[in-house]
């Protein structure tokens, strides 16, 4: 091992030391600001109440509570949408790409129709107007509106992506007599996973964000379940900042777990 290499290695492991350390420092004092908050409010907390929300223990047997139970709906909601978004995502943005008129025009009706107006409005669509008549149930509504609308976002990711792979490595597949659809599906995609898992990152976990939108047309889910909650025992802080805390752990686990795919990735071999 070199002495430039050594000198790199120990800049960023202290590059990394000192932003964690302005991170526990800004923590902390985003968690002192709290508890100083709560103090001033007389406010009579009552944590105790909490855990049985999450989960009950009745003669040594686990039971799930209403926020674990919301949790499992959030969780199969997102993954599902997170899913058909990608599928949607990708058609359209090989559709914006492709020589067809009437394929870039679709393509670019959809983008702007779904970027351009409310989540919950195309909820209440998809459920009030469209599930009757098509007679799909208030799930595949909440799912399928989720994707509809992540996928438009999707879509200019896989855009992107595909075009940030030189246009030789494409005249190079077809030069070795591979079909477009081949070339992209063994050339140009797999090289462009890299530049677009960041960013779909970043949608996954606004999908899981955005998933408590639902609760609108009463599904289940983990906002709802909070919300039913608060409504019963009026323990509105306490079910609240742990609702939020949930989907905080969701969401960093998210970013880690692709954060070290990332790296895996990046290893040469």
């Amino acid at each position: 091992m070199t002495d430039r290499t050594m000198t790199d290695r120990s800049t960023t492991r202290a590059a990394a030391a000192i932003a964690w350390t302005k991170f526990a420092l800004f923590a902390m004092l985003v968690v002192g600001g709290i508890a100083y908050g709560a103090a001033q409010m007389n406010y009579a907390w009552k944590w105790h109440q909490v855990p049985r929300f999450i989960v009950r223990v009745i003669d040594g047997t686990f039971y799930p509570g209403p926020l674990l139970k919301g949790l499992v709906v959030t969780l199969e909601i997102s993954v599902v949408s997170f899913l058909l978004a990608l599928a949607i995502g990708l058609a359209t943005a090989l559709c914006r790409l492709s020589d067809s008129v009437v394929a870039r025009f679709l393509s670019r009706c959809y983008l702007e129709l779904v970027r351009n107006t409310p989540l919950l409005v195309q909820i209440y669509l998809l459920y009030f107007v469209l599930a009757p008549i098509l007679n799909f149930d208030r799930w595949f509504a909440a799912v399928f509106a989720l994707a509809v609308f992540e996928g438009a976002f999707a879509a200019e990711i896989f855009r992107g992506g595909i075009l940030s792979v030189p246009r030789g490595q494409t005249e190079a597949a077809m030069s070795l007599g591979l079909g477009r659809a081949q070339a992209y599906r063994l050339v140009i995609i797999p090289q462009a996973v890299r530049i677009m898992l960041p960013p779909l990152t970043s949608l996954g976990v606004s999908l899981i964000k955005h998933s408590a939108i639902v609760s609108a047309i009463a599904m289940f889910d983990l906002f709802n379940e909070a919300r039913t909650i608060v409504s019963e025992t009026f323990l509105s802080y306490e079910i609240y900042l742990t609702t939020g805390a949930i989907y905080l752990a969701v969401t960093l686990t998210l970013s880690l777990l692709v954060t070290a795919l990332e790296r895996r990735l990046a290893r040469p071999g």
